[in-house]
């Protein structure tokens, strides 16, 4: 009697946790999800495990898009964040921030090149808008150069930088002087810079537009051409940095020094939303020099994050994390690879670089049938905003070898009952 009262109420949350949310949150959101297969609502996570309220578990093989790279509720992360929760949870903006000026001391001492002044925010989108204000103050420039199919946020600024149409038509006009061109092709971007232009802003690897990895002189080139037309390199790692692609920093594969880069995701932990923008003594002296508060955030640079972002950053290094991430991304691939074998006619291409993987099909609809028919048997992905065509795996850095078995051999059975689904289509 007591179990069928608990399952009863457990259904109970469930409906209405859903019915709120097409009447409080977003019913499209709503009707989309149930469509997908997530409609349960989640309850607890650990590692690499999601649990629903029905008790479910699912291997996590998207990260919350790159938050967690170093899984669900790492101990070393929410026990930092634990302790500072009992001495100040957010800066009384009067004080200097000892968090704050430790973790911008350890981003100068990780990232590449000269960058040594960080400002941290929020989130990704609000690094990317810091990022085009610093380059525009530094330059006194106004116009960008983008990649065709990059993203970079959904606020006005970021929006403007990223390069799909859907997300961005029903807003316009946006912000002027943002140029697209296609991605890996740096003959392109030097043939759009004018007298106007501050920067160029790339992703080291397109994640939305389908986890596409440049041609291996792509950003060498870009670095050399806008050293020489003395305009600035902002390299987009919200996604890619700390360790997701087997390198601390994608830009690092290619040994290329950005002028401004951005981070967000994986930098806190799995625990705390951060962003940041990291630039150099020459760019903070032209935007802070003369006003130190030209830019400011409420909550930007609270305690709380910062003490993720150390804790995440630490656990990455100790454990070496990138490495781990390179191996088992080639590992990973093994496996998709010898499922794109036995569906050649649908599964067009498996790719990637590290723990960020994609895999393209051949038509959009079979894609997601397969995200459905991974969800029903326990393994959790999606596609790439940018590029439907593709399913990405971006599970948590300290994924097993057998999780990855398993999720293996769970896409391998989605991906066969998806084309009986559609049988004739490919």
């Amino acid at each position: 009697m007591d179990d069928h009262k608990d399952f009863a109420e457990r259904d109970e949350i469930i409906e209405e946790t859903i019915r709120k949310y097409g009447e409080y949150v977003n019913p499209g959101l709503a009707n989309l999800m149930r469509f997908a297969g997530f409609g349960d609502v989640e309850a607890t996570a650990l590692r690499a495990t999601v649990t629903d309220m029905s008790g479910s578990q699912y291997i996590d093989c998207l990260g919350g898009y790159g938050v967690f790279s170093l899984g669900h509720r790492n101990a070393e992360v929410v026990a930092a964040v634990h302790e500072q929760l009992d001495c100040m949870p957010l800066s009384s903006k009067i004080f200097f921030n000892k968090p704050l000026a430790d973790l911008c001391e350890l981003l100068a001492e990780i990232t590449p090149g000269r960058l040594q002044y960080s400002f941290i925010c929020n989130s990704g989108t609000e690094a990317i808008e810091g990022a085009l204000k610093a380059a525009r103050m530094f330059t006194k420039k106004t116009d960008f150069i983008c990649a065709t199919g990059g993203f970079h946020g959904k606020s006005m600024g970021s929006l403007s930088a990223t390069g799909r149409e859907i997300y961005k038509t029903p807003f316009e006009p946006l912000i002027p002087g943002f140029t697209h061109v296609p991605f890996g092709d740096a003959k392109a971007v030097e043939d759009y810079i004018t007298n106007d232009t501050a920067a160029v802003i790339v992703e080291p690897i397109q994640g939305e537009g389908g986890i596409i990895i440049p041609p291996d002189d792509y950003l060498p080139r870009l670095r050399q051409i806008c050293t020489e037309r003395g305009i600035l390199l902002i390299a987009d790692e919200v996604q890619t940095g700390l360790g997701r692609t087997g390198r601390m920093f994608a830009v690092e594969h290619w040994g290329v020094e950005p002028d401004i880069m951005t981070l967000a995701k994986a930098l806190g932990g799995g625990v705390m939303p951060i962003g940041a923008f990291i630039g150099t003594p020459e760019i903070w002296e032209a935007v802070f020099g003369e006003n130190p508060l030209m830019h400011t955030s409420t909550f930007g640079g609270n305690p709380l994050a910062c003490r993720a972002a150390m804790a995440a950053i630490h656990v990455t290094r100790f454990k070496d994390l990138p490495s781990q991430a390179a191996r088992l991304g080639e590992y990973f691939m093994e496996g998709l690879r010898e499922v794109k074998n036995k569906y050649p006619k649908a599964i067009a291409e498996v790719r990637g670089l590290g723990l960020l993987i994609g895999v393209e099909f051949a038509h959009e609809d079979v894609g997601e049938l397969v995200i459905g028919g991974m969800a029903r048997r326990g393994v959790i992905a999606a596609y790439t905003l940018n590029n439907p065509k593709v399913i990405r795996f971006e599970p948590p850095l300290i994924i097993r070898e057998d999780e990855i078995d398993t999720a293996v051999c769970v896409f391998d059975e989605a991906v066969g009952e998806a084309l009986e689904m559609v049988e004739g289509l490919v």
